[in-house]
């Protein structure tokens, strides 16, 4: 078996914010992510292919395809967005780091 990682940058702003918590709670635990207007980030994503490589090509996937699944399924959905206001996939979601790596495997896989 043969791992393949490939990372990937976008920017995007977000909030993080607990429904389930007061306000006071949600300064505390996320300090500035909670800004009411949020913030910026840079985020890398990594993106892991696994697989035997092709007999007749030496690869697992094409390169150039999963660049062009990465830049349909999150790039193109969420570079220089702010995640809360602007996508589909974090309107009912807190944007945290686990959160985002979640949504992002599963538009993926």
């Amino acid at each position: 078996m043969t791992y393949l990682t490939r990372q990937y940058h976008f920017s995007a702003a977000h909030r993080l914010h607990s429904i389930h918590l007061s306000d006071e709670e949600n300064v505390k635990l996320f300090g500035k992510c909670n800004n009411p207007n949020g913030h910026g980030h840079n985020y890398y994503v990594d993106v892991q292919v696994k697989g035997e490589p092709s007999k007749e090509t030496g690869m697992i996937i094409n390169l150039a395809d999963l660049d062009e699944i990465v830049e349909r399924e999150i790039m193109d959905k969420f570079d220089h967005m702010n995640l809360n206001l602007d996508t589909e996939e974090f309107k009912e979601l807190n944007p945290t780091s686990e959160v985002v790596a979640m949504v992002f495997y599963n538009l993926l896989k």
